[in-house]
């Protein structure tokens, strides 16, 4: 695994297609961007969800997240910059500000609230849904913060990575999961800065530009559009340069479940009839206990 092109990649993959995301709302009207869209989960597995807001106007995400339930995956929220509180039925509470990340895993079910602490200034930042495997579904719920300060990082030829999860070049990332072995990288380029990142064929991989440009594959990608790697048989990674201007992208790639995925909402199983257990659970004040 490399950035540098010392130690080029074999055969990159390609870009498969340019997404952009889609403007909506959730919680108590908070604006955001929906990059991972529902219809590209079978496409992206073992990713459910890509959330990207920002805005310095305090009326897009003044209200927050109230309590909400979730079932069934993991929510990794990372703030490039702002202030969210996070409290949940096992009792947990944590703050997040810049460069923070949370990594939840709901397993057999939780209740949260994430709440701007904030009135004013710029409030930024992703949450990416992460399937878990059949078997974990159910596991008890966990989380850690990690704060930006032990976020493992390090720079090289113009690039300076952040590894939330997998790894790069090396270095550990904060997370690690056997299951579905997710890369989260937060990449910084200077421009003309070359990146290279082994992965496996078969790891389902896509990235997205939320500073600058880039190019891949002779293929331009410019802020605000998600870009969905090929999967070619042989292909030993990816590569992303930046063009004429700084540019900061999040790349994310993962092993596929190959499972199948049945969700409403705030819940993702397997099957239809575990769906509804899981809205009877939360229904009946069971969720969070059971």
């Amino acid at each position: 695994m490399t950035n540098t092109p010392d130690a080029a990649l074999a055969q990159p993959r390609l870009i498969e297609r340019l997404i952009t995301g889609l403007a909506t709302s959730d919680g108590a009207g908070v604006k955001l961007t929906r990059v991972l869209t529902q219809d590209l989960q079978r496409r992206l597995d073992p990713f459910l969800m890509l959330d990207a807001f920002g805005s310095e106007k305090a009326g897009d995400y003044i209200g927050g997240f109230p309590d909400h339930p979730h079932r069934g995956f993991e929510t990794i929220t990372y703030m490039l910059e702002g202030r969210m509180r996070h409290r949940d039925s096992a009792g947990n509470e944590g703050l997040l500000g810049n460069g923070d990340v949370q990594w939840m895993t709901a397993g057999r079910g939780v209740i949260h609230s994430e709440m701007p602490e904030q009135e004013e200034g710029l409030m930024e930042g992703f949450q990416l849904w992460l399937n878990l495997p059949a078997k974990d579904k159910m596991c008890a719920p966990w989380y850690r913060d990690i704060p930006s300060a032990a976020l493992p990082e390090y720079e090289k030829g113009g690039v300076k990575v952040r590894v939330i999860a997998g790894s790069s070049d090396g270095v550990a990332g904060a997370v690690q999961r056997e299951g579905t072995l997710p890369l989260y990288l937060d990449i910084h380029l200077a421009p003309g800065a070359l990146f290279e990142q082994a992965l496996p064929d078969l790891h389902n991989a896509f990235f997205y530009v939320y500073r600058g440009k880039l190019q891949s594959g002779g293929i331009e990608v410019p802020a605000g559009r998600m870009a969905i790697m090929a999967n070619d048989a042989g292909s030993d990674g990816l590569r992303l340069q930046a063009l004429d201007e700084p540019t900061r992208v999040i790349l994310v790639a993962g092993r596929p479940l190959h499972e199948p995925i049945a969700q409403y909402g705030p819940f993702v199983m397997n099957t239809q009839a575990e769906l509804q257990q899981a809205v009877r659970d939360f229904q009946n004040g069971k969720l969070a206990a059971a």
